[in-house]
Formats: structure tokens, C-alpha cells, sequence
């Protein structure tokens, strides 16, 4: 799964934990009429379903109605899947990922330290000079709202 879907998958779901929106089947079915999700075979097919994600997930969060939100969900399962089947993404080191994460969320090493420890243990990880342990890749995970499997 690519980290993209990962991450709007958790987001979507992490703002209507524990709420079921009750939906329109009327609006939903014009909805999934529109968009018209199905399992993708093409990477064509794959290109046009993702721009469809991505027009619904560039919508202000406040002005997403239960609708959209369904189907955005249902949209992310279908790319996820084709991207489980067919995306292979390069193999990556854990110490750039975190230091492109750390760039993109506007943080500093000295953010990590309450989840790392030392300065010196931050400054060794993200320096490349130490690996990350499985359980600092949890922590890391768990603070930055990313998948696990970034850093490991």
C-alpha cells in the first residue's frame, strides 16, 4: 500500500473514529454513479480513479459531506489494492525517510527527544550512524502518524 493512500486511509478514519455519519443512499448513489469505483485493471484505469481520490481529498475536510467521506474511503480501498498488486516502492533507508518527514511536518531533531531520548541517540539516527530499533520505529510511527514500516 502506498504510503499516500496509508496515510489518508488513517487520517479519514482517525476523524470519524467511534462516529457512524449516517448517509443518503440517494446522494451516495449519484455519488458512486459519478465516480463509478471499480477493481482496477489498467494503470490508466489507476491514473483516473486516483484523480478522482485526490479532487475529493483536496475539498476543505469541513465541506466533505458523509457521502464523499464513504466514498473517499471506498476509493482508497480500491487504489490501495491495485498498488498492493501492482506498485513496488523502492527500497528506501529509514534515516532519510525520517529526516524528509521531519522537513515535511516542520519539526526539529530536538522534537524527537521526547521520543527517542538523548540528543546524541536523535542526532546518531537521523545522521544514519545508528539504525532505528523496532520499538524507536513504533514510537516514531505513533508521533509522526505514519505507518510502521517507514523505518523499518
Amino acid at each position: 500500500m502506498s504510503t499516500v493512500v496509508r496515510f489518508c486511509i488513517q487520517s479519514t478514519q482517525a476523524g470519524t473514529a467511534g462516529t457512524a455519519l449516517k448517509i443518503d443512499p440517494r446522494k451516495y448513489r449519484r455519488l458512486l454513479g459519478k465516480a463509478a469505483p471499480a477493481v482496477i485493471e489498467t494503470e490508466e484505469e489507476y491514473k483516473e480513479m486516483l484523480a478522482r481520490f485526490e479532487k475529493l481529498m483536496d475539498k476543505d475536510e469541513a465541506s466533505i459531506s458523509p457521502e464523499e467521506g464513504r466514498l473517499l474511503k471506498l476509493l482508497a480501498m480500491v487504489l490501495e489494492e491495485y498498488e498492493d498488486r501492482n506498485v513496488s516502492l523502492p527500497p528506501f533507508r529509514p534515516d532519510k525517510m525520517l529526516r524528509h518527514l521531519l522537513v515535511e511536518k516542520g519539526l526539529r531533531q530536538s522534537d524527537l527527544l521526547s521520543v527517542i531520548g538523548s540528543k546524541s541517540r536523535v542526532s546518531e539516527i537521523i545522521t544514519g550512524n545508528r539504525s532505528i530499533s523496532k520499538t524507536q520505529a513504533k514510537k516514531l510511527a505513533a508521533f509522526l502518524h505514519v505507518p510502521v514500516e517507514l523505518f523499518i
